[in-house]
């Protein structure tokens, strides 16, 4: 990505896909959109079609429903194809507009476009290219940093995809290593490969359908995920709506990817699971309040606070006059505001001394 990404908070992935409908003049326009909404990058997809499926592969059930169209996935995907030039003229209007250009390679050739053309220093593997073994190689194989999506997966699908990776790090100056299974599982389980996939990888949990059912974000697996690899978890969101977005990030998610589109009535397969413009800029302020709500791992009085304790505590109090060298006693004291006194949590210490002076009633007792 030839413009870095700096960020000390949540990482904000605008997911433009193929919201363009293949059009170069709406990617310029989802590129001012996601600019105005304040993202930290701006992702598209990358791919030949007939690299990518078969002449007959069915739509998936949510396609034939979001377009109104029953045609092959590959059909319909054509028709969403961006070149390799307008590709590179969308990166370089990117650039222009002062925000990072990303887009996830579907097939191989993509991806060396991808790395020999544009550079990109992080690259997207997508939920449906977990398992695909051989793509996941030649990403780990460029060395690039990695964010992982992990739509449909189980943990054990993870582990393998991390195992793939490993190798691909270890073994990407020397490629004389035959890769498989257990080859996979050895760098998983090395130091070294450890060692790199936490330097490089990042993985999203996500629910791979347009839209997801609220029932089935499930976002206690980014905490199990988290667990049993140790790496930093964000979330890939497909459900209506900036609410889950939010509570992902409540919940430490550290990357947050969410579709958007120019307008949810335009025809394609992910429009109207996205976002449009005014709702995308919504949900980066939620976010970013949500991370300044969230705070440090500490516990003391805030700055704002601190003005408020005399007024909200309580100080010890004679509840009636009190001669010096008197026995303070739960007759003759009382617990009153305003603070600034001597604190109730010496009341009890307090009993049975002798009062170092005389007290009108409702007088601050003091040391």
């Amino acid at each position: 990505m030839s413009k870095e990404v700096h960020v000390s908070s949540t990482l904000i992935i605008a997911e433009a896909g193929v919201n363009h409908n293949g059009q170069l003049d709406l990617a310029y326009q989802l590129v001012d959109a996601a600019v105005k909404a304040g993202v930290d990058i701006i992702k598209f997809q990358t791919f030949k079609a007939e690299n990518l499926v078969t002449r007959e592969a069915e739509q998936a059930d949510y396609q034939k429903i979001n377009t109104d169209i029953v045609e092959s996935q590959y059909t319909m995907l054509k028709k969403l194809e961006l070149t390799f030039d307008e590709h590179l003229l969308v990166h370089d209007y990117c650039q222009r507009q002062g925000i990072a250009y990303l887009s996830t390679a579907f097939d191989a050739q993509s991806l060396e476009f991808l790395i020999q053309d544009i550079d990109l220093a992080i690259l997207k593997i997508p939920s449906g290219e977990l398992t695909n073994t051989p793509l996941l190689l030649e990403h780990a194989y460029t060395g690039r940093r990695l964010i992982v999506s992990t739509g449909m997966a189980t943990l054990a699908d993870i582990k393998l995809a991390l195992g793939v990776i490993a190798f691909g790090f270890l073994n990407r100056t020397d490629k004389t290593s035959e890769p498989s299974l257990a080859a996979f599982s050895a760098a998983y389980d090395s130091a070294a490969g450890k060692k790199l996939l936490a330097e490089n990888v990042s993985l999203l949990h996500c629910t791979t359908e347009y839209p997801a059912p609220i029932e089935e974000v499930n976002l206690n697996a980014m905490a199990l995920m988290h667990d049993e690899f140790s790496l930093p978890i964000g979330y890939s969101d497909h459900t209506k709506g900036i609410l889950i977005p939010a509570i992902a990030v409540a919940k430490g998610a550290v990357i947050i990817e969410k579709h958007f589109t120019l307008s949810r009535n335009m025809q394609g397969p992910d429009h109207k699971a996205s976002l449009e413009p005014e709702e995308l800029e919504q949900m980066v302020k939620d976010i970013r309040q949500v991370e300044l709500a969230l705070g440090r791992k500490v516990k003391a009085p805030t700055i704002s606070e601190q003005k408020n304790i005399v007024v909200a505590r309580k100080s010890i109090v004679a509840s009636q006059s009190i001669k010096q060298g008197e026995y303070y006693s739960v007759d003759n004291l009382t617990v009153l505001r305003p603070g600034g006194g001597i604190s109730p949590v010496n009341y009890f210490n307090l009993l049975g001394t002798q009062a170092n002076k005389d007290y009108d009633s409702g007088e601050l007792i003091t040391l």
